[in-house]
């Protein structure tokens, strides 16, 4: 029964091969030989590839599906050729700005590909800190989701009322960790395979950088344009990239305990001059084939992966209003230009920078562009505009040196309480209605606030420093930029 079973299975996996090879283009299929020569070689001789593991990391977005689709075929060509193939790991983290319609992509790809019930395929996804089996219809569990929200503001709080929000900062640093993690989870993996281009790896690089140091588990990381050393650089953070802001009793371990190796043994094998052809000539690929559908906005992230592009351009249009002194339409305007000006730079299509203008629909009337951030806001990251305008502030970070101006601008009516709260941000006695009023308006425990109170923010380049250091890497990404659209 075994054997009829396995031979039924294999069967049914080359039948999925040739569908999702009827799907290349010449130049694809000439990629994916390249990319079985590269495995090959990483794994020291197609002798050893059956006891060779590869992670990738999935986002559910465009370039993830396609990357781990070509990775897909790859392993059952060599399964069809060759007595063993690698295996492969497929995770993704769990965080509160995961969208619906990305975990679905992921689903459809998955039942697409045949990777459910294949023992050579480890679908995971991570929650809080524990390796799970994938599961696209669980809801983020509720101690991840709080956890999510406090790191993202505790990040954002450690920076001066002047300096842009960088409101995705716990992101980079929560995926650098999860990635370290997964990595060594369960006898560990021998190489992470991404897609990433020098300057999204950068990008990435640079978003961990400003994290580890809002974080305080590391000066300025050294300057590093790719992920080649992505595994060492991570390695030398520690195993909890979250521990300065709380207590030994208040961190959470990675679970399941006792599971995760010592020593690791992963590289990084970057395959981003495999993804070839035009993105109009994949999309049958991932449309009809992987089920992929596209969340528009999504296509105009711009640099920053995480950000969605509604909240981004709210965050800017608050920004705008309440610290520069400005119109909310202004803001929103200044993002609008920002993101025209990067697809141009990566020489997308006029029509595609049109179609952007017009998903924002008219700016003369933004009511229900910030209806619908306020909306998202308090759906998917469980803040509300009050809390948001007190993260735009950053009134607790320095011993509280922001505190006056945020009171005289947003909430005039406690600036009788100003020395009630300079105490209670001590840890020292205060009124309770005063200890109400901080956590209602910060969204933070008067014990974290506390915390805040006594760290100092972190004064990062401003963007445009680090608009002309990602200049270099433009002429390196527009071939691939003008194929993709955009990335993301």
């Amino acid at each position: 029964m075994s054997t009829i079973h396995d031979q039924a299975m294999n069967y049914v996996y080359q039948q999925v091969l040739q569908r999702l090879l009827s799907f290349f283009s010449r130049a694809e299929r000439t990629a994916l030989q390249l990319l079985i020569q590269r495995l090959a070689v990483a794994a020291g001789g197609m002798e050893n590839i059956g006891h060779f593991k590869v992670l990738v990391n999935q986002t559910g977005s465009r370039d993830s599906c396609y990357t781990l689709a070509l990775l897909r075929a790859a392993q059952l060509s060599i399964a069809g050729r060759a007595p063993a193939t690698f295996q492969l790991r497929v995770a993704t983290l769990r965080w509160n700005g995961n969208s619906q319609t990305a975990l679905q992509n992921m689903h459809r790809s998955y039942s697409a590909l045949f990777l459910y019930d294949d023992p050579r395929v480890e679908l995971l996804m991570v929650d809080h800190r524990q390796v799970l089996p994938f599961d696209h219809q669980a809801p983020i569990c509720d101690e991840g989701r709080e956890a999510n929200r406090i790191n993202l503001l505790l990040l954002g709080h450690r920076r001066t009322f002047s300096e842009t929000l960088e409101f995705w900062d716990d992101a980079y640093l929560a995926t650098a960790e999860y990635y370290g993690q997964v990595a060594r989870w369960n006898n560990g993996v021998d190489a992470m395979i991404g897609s990433e281009s020098p300057r999204r790896q950068k990008q990435f690089l640079d978003g961990l950088n400003r994290a580890v140091q809002k974080a305080a588990i590391a000066g300025s990381l050294a300057s590093s344009a790719g992920f080649e050393t992505l595994f060492p650089l991570l390695d030398g953070l520690g195993g909890d990239y979250y521990r300065e802001f709380y207590t030994d009793e208040e961190r959470v371990a990675w679970r399941p305990e006792g599971q995760f190796e010592t020593c690791r043994r992963t590289s990084f094998i970057g395959i981003n001059d495999m993804i070839v052809g035009k993105l109009e000539e994949r999309w049958p690929l991932l449309s009809d084939f992987l089920g992929f559908q596209a969340d528009d906005l999504a296509l105009y992230q711009g640099d920053d992966e995480y950000a969605d592009p509604l909240v981004a351009a709210h965050l800017c249009g608050l920004q705008a209003r309440l610290i520069e002194g400005r119109t909310y339409e202004a803001g929103i305007s200044d993002y609008l230009q920002s993101c025209l000006a990067t697809m141009r730079a990566k020489q997308l299509p006029e029509p595609v920078c049109e179609q952007l203008l017009s998903s924002f629909g008219n700016l003369q009337e933004p009511g229900q562009l910030r209806l619908q951030a306020v909306c998202c806001l308090q759906t998917r990251f469980d803040l509300s505009e009050i809390q948001l305008t007190c993260l735009l502030f950053a009134p607790f970070i320095d011993s509280g040196c922001g505190l006056e101006r945020f009171l005289r601008n947003c909430h005039p009516g406690m600036l009788v309480a100003l020395p009630d709260l300079h105490r209670a941000m001590q840890g020292l006695h205060a009124p309770e209605q005063v200890l109400k009023w901080m956590t209602d308006v910060s969204g933070l425990s008067v014990g974290l606030i506390v915390r805040l109170y006594a760290m100092s923010p972190i004064q990062m380049p401003s963007p445009g420093e680090v608009a002309e250091q990602n200049a270099s890497l433009d002429g390196v990404d527009s071939g691939s930029a003008v194929d993709r659209s955009a990335e993301g």
